[in-house]
């Protein structure tokens, strides 16, 4: 009887020391990260051009490097990758974003935690300067979830956010594609034989390759979160709202499985459900975040659409995919205790 008291009670130690064990490996089984998406690139991307997105790319990982490295939230380290990227006019999301048909910028963002699933998106905002921050206001401060136009501007200014005139986010390169892309919409309606070859003379000249920017990471404590900001498309509708505000369609984070931002044809990312697609097919077909990113941009594909996906899983792996025949996606990340690296867009 002695001898299978201690028996026992060796055995509960032991089943203690490996449930300890186990415990303290969970917390080993991922290094928080970051990973950041600055929309897409030309098949034939120079180097010079390469470096315009990728130095404040990596200054954006930086930043959110930077609070995760302190023990910060995925939270607050997409929403500071997220900021450096739209204070860059390299890039299609706050200063430097492009123009609507009618000559307005118009800027949406979205912010979701993976924890709670708690989300937040503005659109066609006019005047906040960082529109992750009105997002996240959104996400925060009231029980909606997307706020559009005069409404976004409205709640961000009564919560102190700072506010700009539309002069803040102009450019002379995004001014020159609205008037490309009225020019070559002037000359598809055109009766002219010589059509063809003007459109092929415009298109040499035309720069389609945008800039939408996303931020996605996985913290210490295991919860994710992504994010997404842009100025659409250029010469859009005045009005018009692509996927890149909408919870599913251009930013999804959920703990069980993954955390996606999006870039690209805005209209067909919405029909597929892009973001959130990549979620599903993680959690029943396999649990692979490269296969389930790969299988969501197909969907956009078959549908004549393009552009790419970033995403996280739940145990710190990362899956890219973008339409390769297409074009090239802006792609890095960042480890905790390892230097940020921002990937060539082209290519495997």
């Amino acid at each position: 009887m002695k001898f299978f008291s201690l028996t026992k009670t060796a055995m509960i130690a032991a089943s203690i020391v490996a449930l300890s064990f186990l415990s303290l490996n969970a917390g080993e089984k991922f290094t928080p990260l970051i990973v950041i998406h600055g929309g897409t690139s030309k098949l034939d991307l120079s180097q010079d051009e390469f470096m315009l997105r990728a130095e404040p790319m990596k200054k954006a990982l930086k930043a959110g490097q930077a609070v995760l490295e302190k023990g910060g939230t995925a939270m607050d380290a997409v929403t500071a990758a997220i900021i450096i990227l739209e204070d860059d006019p390299n890039l299609n999301a706050g200063k430097g974003a492009v123009f609507t048909s009618d000559g307005f910028n118009e800027l949406d963002a979205s912010i979701m935690d993976g924890a709670t699933k708690k989300a937040g998106g503005v659109a066609m905002s006019r005047h906040i300067k960082n529109p992750i921050l009105g997002a996240r206001l959104v996400m925060e401060k009231t029980w909606h979830t997307l706020i559009a136009g005069e409404g976004a501007d409205k709640l961000a200014k009564a919560n102190g956010l700072e506010m700009v005139e539309q002069e803040y986010y102009f450019t002379q390169k995004r001014y020159d594609q609205l008037k490309k892309a009225k020019e070559k919409q002037q000359l598809m309606l055109m009766k002219d034989d010589d059509k063809s070859n003007k459109l092929a003379a415009l298109k040499d000249k035309a720069e389609p390759y945008l800039g939408t920017v996303g931020a996605i990471a996985l913290d210490k404590n295991g919860n994710l979160a992504a994010a997404t900001s842009t100025g659409g498309m250029t010469n859009k509708m005045t009005g018009r709202i692509g996927d890149s505000p909408i919870i599913g369609s251009g930013t999804y984070a959920d703990n069980d499985s993954v955390a996606v931002s999006c870039t690209g044809t805005g209209d067909i990312y919405m029909r597929v459900n892009a973001a959130h697609e990549v979620s599903a097919h993680y959690k029943y077909a396999g649990g692979d975040v490269q296969k389930a990113a790969e299988n969501a941009i197909k969907q956009v594909d078959a549908l004549g659409g393009s552009g790419g996906i970033i995403s996280i899983d739940k145990n710190g792996k990362i899956g890219f995919a973008w339409t390769k025949h297409k074009l090239g996606m802006y792609h890095g990340e960042a480890k905790v205790g390892s230097e940020p690296i921002v990937h060539w867009p082209v290519g495997k």
